[in-house]
């Protein structure tokens, strides 16, 4: 009987279809999904109706057409005959179906607007990150146009060199001036006078 157990245990370890070994749960396989009480949902395919639903409520369509359905309801239930008339005087079942419909729409819209703050908060940031990287463009470009300016500063100019060389040639006309060419040597003029 012992060898039985044991050869079982084996079994069951070898084929993992246990996830409990001698009072410890495995941490190799993954853990059996627990039954949910609550349906499942995709939470984007839901905000995309709310947001669906919360635009449609806020249109002018909506309106007309809750108007038109209001008035057809308190007028068929006023001048219709009395065995087909659904909802009496004080429109109980009106008052009802209003109220469901406002507890259904504001919860939505309130998912439409958190999901859209959700959206502007990211574009935000996103705008945000973006002018950082343009001022830090910018700062870097103004750094390299400065230094472009202080490089220029130190480059001779056309202008510069021109005024340079007519301040050597000026100077070069004074000191013929004042010191006259000497004749090349072994020139005879000294001799004939």
């Amino acid at each position: 009987m012992a060898d039985r157990t044991e050869e079982r245990e084996r079994t069951r370890a070898a084929a993992g279809a246990s996830a409990v070994v001698r009072g410890r749960a495995r941490l190799d396989q993954p853990r059996a999904p627990r039954p949910r009480l609550l349906p499942e949902y995709d939470p984007e395919a839901f905000g995309r109706f709310s947001e669906r639903i919360a635009r449609f409520l806020g249109t002018g369509r909506f309106i007309v057409w809750m108007t038109l359905i209001i008035i057809l309801w308190v007028v068929w239930n006023i001048f219709a005959p009395a065995d087909v008339r659904f909802d009496e005087y004080p429109f109980i079942f009106l008052t009802l179906a209003l109220s469901l419909q406002a507890s259904y729409a504001a919860p939505l819209i309130l998912l439409a607007q958190n999901r859209q703050d959700d959206r502007d908060r990211v574009n935000l940031e996103q705008d945000r990150k973006q002018n950082e990287r343009s001022i830090a463009d910018t700062e870097y470009l103004t750094r390299e146009i400065a230094a472009l300016r202080m490089g220029l500063g130190e480059v001779a100019t056309r202008d510069w060199i021109r005024s340079e060389l007519q301040d050597l040639m000026k100077e070069m006309e004074d000191r013929r001036v004042v010191f006259p060419a000497e004749p090349p040597y072994g020139s005879d003029e000294s001799d004939r006078r």
